[in-house]
């Protein structure tokens, strides 16, 4: 009897020493691995211009732009952009010395006028945004329009079926000596011009430029000269509108 209490009493240490064993034995709960982020992807920009220019009025001191901005960032630009005039084509390509700038406002197609500028003069346009990025495609030449020193009137002084002939007069309206002029106008019809005198025509479709001979080109203020024309034509206009500039 007392052998058979041993061994079954062995047995049940047995036993509970293995359960014991067992819980302590319990594996670790699993670890969940950290994502690795993939960078964002670099958005493909059209080929196209993300800005439009184009010059829609001049003064003697102002230039006036309308624009369109056709794309948002990252591909283009937020409104307001700023505006720098350069005085040549050089110092606009390198972004260097600009001459005068104007901000435009929050639209994105709008125009801006910069002032304050010299008359009869060449300047050159680029355009930046706000967060300072620079326009690299849009470079462009925008002229002031001269001071007017002249006047010109024309007189037509005699007309047949098939053309006439008319005196231009050109008078000095400056406070200074004119050194040099020119008559512009565009015809309406099929004018065309057959001689000229006292003047030297050139001429591009229905626009026509008179310039002054070599000896009668400086006028005293106050002072006037005159060249004439013979034209040629279907229907003889009622006058010409000129105008005169150095």
């Amino acid at each position: 009897m007392l052998r058979i209490f041993l061994a079954v009493t062995t047995m049940a240490l047995t036993g509970w020493a293995g359960t014991t064993g067992s819980a302590e034995a319990a594996p670790a709960p699993a670890v969940t691995p950290t994502p690795t982020l993939s960078p964002s992807p670099t958005p493909t920009c059209p080929p196209a211009l993300p800005l439009g220019v184009s010059v829609t009025a001049v003064t003697t001191t102002s230039v006036t732009l309308s624009y369109s901005i056709l794309f948002r960032p990252p591909c283009g630009y937020d409104p307001p952009m700023t505006v720098s005039l350069f005085a040549s084509r050089e110092d606009a390509q390198q972004w260097q010395a600009p001459v005068a700038q104007a901000v435009t406002g929050p639209e994105r197609n709008g125009t801006v006028t910069i002032d304050q500028l010299t008359p009869d003069t060449e300047y050159w346009y680029r355009f930046s945004d706000a967060e300072g990025r620079r326009d690299p495609y849009l470079i462009g030449p925008a002229r002031t329009a001269p001071l007017v020193a002249c006047r010109a009137t024309a007189t037509i002084d005699s007309r047949w079926g098939t053309g006439f002939v008319a005196t231009v007069t050109v008078r000095s309206t400056g406070t200074q000596a004119l050194d040099g002029w020119r008559v512009s106008w565009r015809w309406t019809g099929d004018e065309r011009i057959q001689t000229v005198w006292r003047g030297v025509a050139e001429t591009a479709g229905a626009d026509v430029t008179v310039r002054n001979a070599p000896y009668n080109g400086t006028l005293a203020p106050g002072g006037a000269t005159t060249f004439g024309l013979l034209v040629t034509t279907s229907a003889v206009p009622d006058g010409l509108t000129l105008a005169c500039g150095r």
